[in-house]
């Protein structure tokens, strides 16, 4: 009787571990945004984002692709692709070493390509299932290659191809403040001898369903140097429809 009882119990909890679901150590996003305004002038804009990330043991891996595009008045006015990846490596619990890769194809700003390859230390000060915050340093090396094309009649961009050493360091946190409620924000900087750039993005996230929200995102991207007569700055502001996988 005794090891009928323990044979049972034995399948019991057998029956109960394979009812446990495994986290899935894949996450991706689908992000989709469109507007359109008519009247005095017309202009509409397509943006988009996909975003995947692979987590197993001391491992992270991720990747992103963003795309916007603006037309205004029947002409192309800004076209813009920032790609990204990186993959991170636990030293301890809080402790890890990184290496990224970014790259920014654009039409319309001070250079058609900025590439970014940086490695370094990174650390969680805080990594929970509500809230995370990330800090990342290291040296890096920098290749940008300039936008000659004629803004003004006279007004031509640094005409000098960029491959130089940079320090980049970035911050990243995520904050579950509600069940269907999140928000997130990462600033990177990039600084080198020609220039400095300071990227940052921050998003608001409204779970409609399970696996479909409604996103409102801000980026702004910042450089020190620019040409006479140009800003500094150039910012996006979308709302997207977000899916989960």
């Amino acid at each position: 009787m005794g090891l009928l009882s323990a044979t049972l119990a034995h399948a019991h909890e057998t029956d109960t571990a394979s009812d446990i679901d495994v986290p899935s150590p894949w996450k991706s996003e689908v992000e989709f945004g469109y507007q359109a305004h008519s009247g005095n002038s017309d202009s509409e804009s397509l943006n988009s984002r996909l975003d995947a990330e692979y987590v197993r043991g001391r491992h992270r891996t991720s990747a992103e692709w963003k795309f916007y595009l603006l037309y205004k008045d029947g002409e192309e006015d800004k076209r813009q692709s920032t790609y990204s990846a990186q993959t991170d490596y636990k030293l301890s619990p809080k402790t890890y070493l990184y290496g990224s890769f970014k790259g920014v194809d654009s039409r319309y700003s001070a250079y058609y390509k900025d590439y970014t390859l940086s490695s370094g230390l990174g650390y969680q000060f805080a990594n929970t299932e509500d809230f995370v915050l990330e800090v990342e340093m290291g040296p890096g090396f920098r290749y940008q290659e300039p936008n000659l094309d004629e803004i003004d009649d006279d007004d031509i961009i640094f005409p000098d191809i960029v491959e130089e050493a940079i320090f980049r360091g970035n911050i990243s946190s995520r904050w579950q403040a509600l069940d269907n409620l999140s928000l997130a924000a990462t600033m990177t900087l990039v600084s080198g001898s020609s220039n400095t750039r300071i990227d940052t993005d921050a998003s608001v996230t409204n779970a409609i369903t399970e696996d479909i929200a409604l996103k409102l995102a801000y980026s702004r991207q910042y450089h020190d140097q620019v040409p006479e007569g140009l800003q500094n700055s150039d910012s996006i502001f979308s709302v997207n429809l977000l899916f989960v996988f």
